[in-house]
């Protein structure tokens, strides 16, 4: 398998600004030089997620996540390695070398999309060729441009349409079986599973095809819609259609709107609400709340307001509460019977459907109103009750504000407050205690000389082979020698990129350790600190060869005898 370039990744990562990538998905507060946040990647109350923007570099010092721009993309948008070069490389106005790209795809993997791309594009114009079809779409109002932002088609009908189209030999058939296009009965024909249906391509966040979503034309034709099954590329619970025409609409997504139905969201797109997504036929997972709050700050769930759409929406307010960090906001708009987005925006308008949104009950309301149905809270009993309910619930939500208002709202609601902390009866530490901490063991010179040179890799390019300190029977020295070659080799190489081409070595942990280190210092103050430091570990190189040479003097040859001349003679001048 192909490798992208190094020279590629290392120009990518340089015209890559890290503090902007992360900043768009976890607000980032400035402290001197660095930035600062709440870890994206586990639950913490004080900010231990780092991001320096000189070292192209984030480290958290509460879980260790670490590494670049591409690796945090990776780690928060669930990528692949070669996605998330992608997705930096088209910000960075960059293209991937073409070569790489096509021999990095995973063969298998590569044929079930392009299967899933024939399907879309064999739908696609038998939607052109289909009369009825184009007079539903007529009908509820879809216009031609939003039919192709959504590669809207039909699926004629009859059993094997797309199989005699497309199932032309025995590995497609297999391929587009694979893909959930087709079904079997009980005496094993295959046959088309979408037949006289309207076609909804489900994308995933590259915009490849993976699923398809179905509509019947008429009412009494079957289950309303149907959904691919699972297959190795969709799994119906970690996406959301839509989404990916969302991020092309918008650069930035200040709020997301969940809807039932594929027609709901193409409803408020053809209005010019670009921001709307749905499920895909199940309740909202915490794969969907994690994926809806890493692309929008605010997210408005629409749902019926008859009892099914208030069961959904308490699905939702499960899967989000353990969500909710500072910054993010969930609201809850239910529907007039009868009412779904669809039709609301075409009576309405968007001004019409976006006012409903701004009345949306906060989840706060949300949470309390349904907790306490039923309950007198009048009561003692009652508030007992309504504590006891929701005490469990709120200790999923993660530490901050947001956290401590709701334990503040029941107390209101119920008098009941959070009980005080037990009296801390561990021995306290010498630093808790007020004493002077125990001074860290001075750090050796190998040691000082890799930490600077993670601090600023282009140090290295001040040295001039070959190096005397290569020689010296230290621990560290070779991987001094080898993070020396690589910057000569990636003269661009980034903190990060460094740190992430020794992860698999045992020295990987360490580091990650000292690149998270805040050295003091300007460029020119930490140039001579290292080369400081080599002159020390040459000279040092020096001494210790020196002598070596003259423990065993009797059988030096008469080169080594040549050569112990030259150190003598160097040591007196």
């Amino acid at each position: 398998m192909a490798r992208i370039p190094d020279a590629f990744i290392d120009d990518l990562l340089a015209r890559t600004d890290i503090v902007e990538v992360i900043n768009a998905r976890v607000p980032l507060k400035r402290q001197g030089k660095e930035y600062s946040a709440r870890c994206p990647f586990h639950d913490e109350r004080s900010p231990s997620f780092t991001v320096s923007p000189t070292k192209q570099f984030y480290h958290c010092f509460g879980c260790g996540a670490h590494g670049t721009a591409i690796s945090f993309l990776m780690n928060y948008e669930r990528l692949e390695f070669l996605d998330a070069v992608d997705d930096l490389a088209k910000r960075a106005g960059m293209e991937v070398p073409r070569d790489t790209q096509q021999r990095n795809e995973n063969p298998d993997t590569k044929d079930l999309f392009n299967a899933l791309e024939a399907a879309a594009r064999f739908f696609q114009r038998q939607l052109a060729a289909s009369d009825k079809a184009r007079e539903y779409f007529d009908r509820r109002g879809v216009g031609e441009a939003v039919r192709a932002q959504f590669a809207l088609g039909y699926a004629p009908d009859g059993f094997s349409a797309l199989k005699d189209a497309l199932g032309t030999d025995e590995r497609r058939m297999k391929l587009l079986d694979r893909a959930g296009l087709f079904s079997k009965n009980d005496r094993g024909h295959v046959y088309d599973k979408f037949r006289d249906r309207v076609m909804f391509p489900i994308h995933d966040r590259r915009g490849r095809v993976i699923a398809f979503g179905g509509r019947v034309l008429q009412k009494d034709d079957g289950p309303k819609y149907l959904n691919s099954p699972e297959t190795a590329l969709f799994h119906k619970g970690r996406e959301l259609y839509g989404l990916w025409q969302v991020r092309q609409a918008r650069s930035k997504i200040e709020r997301l709107i969940v809807v039932e139905g594929y027609m709901d969201v193409i409803a408020l797109f053809d209005h010019g609400i670009s921001e709307a997504v749905a499920t895909l036929g199940t309740a909202t997972t915490p794969d969907h709340a994690e994926l809806l709050f890493r692309n929008a700050p605010d997210v408005y769930f629409c749902f019926d307001g008859d009892a099914a759409g208030r069961k959904a929406a308490w699905k939702a307010v499960e899967s989000v509460l353990p969500r909710m960090r500072d910054g993010r906001q969930a609201f809850f708009l239910f529907l007039p019977d009868g009412e779904d987005p669809d039709s609301i925006v075409r009576h309405e308008g968007a001004p019409g459907f976006d006012a409903r949104l701004q009345q949306a009950t906060p989840l706060s309301q949300f949470f309390f109103d349904t907790l306490a149905e039923g309950i007198q809270l009048g009561t003692l009993d009652g508030k007992a009750r309504l504590a006891e309910r929701a005490k469990p619930l709120l200790a999923q939500i993660p530490d901050g504000a947001f956290g401590d208002l709701m334990r503040q709202r029941l107390t209101e609601l119920t008098g009941v407050g959070a009980r005080s902390a037990a009296p801390d009866t561990h021995v306290p530490t010498q630093r808790a205690r007020g004493a002077a901490a125990v001074p860290a063991p001075k750090r050796s010179l190998v040691r000082a000389a890799i930490t600077l040179l993670l601090q600023q890799p282009s140090l290295a390019l001040d040295l001039e082979p070959p190096y005397r300190f290569v020689a010296l029977q230290q621990p560290g020295i070779p991987l001094l020698v080898d993070l020396v070659a690589l910057v000569h080799a990636r003269p661009d190489i980034t903190t990060g990129a460094l740190i992430e081409h020794f992860g698999d070595r045992e020295e990987g942990a360490s580091l990650q350790k000292l690149a998270s280190q805040s050295v003091p210092g300007d460029t020119d103050g930490l140039r001579a600190d290292f080369l400081g430091a080599i002159a020390q570990l040459n000279a040092l190189a020096f001494q210790q060869r020196r002598a070596e040479l003259q423990s065993r003097l009797a059988e030096l040859s008469d080169d080594e005898k040549l050569e112990l001349r030259e150190l003598l003679q160097a040591r007196r001048g």
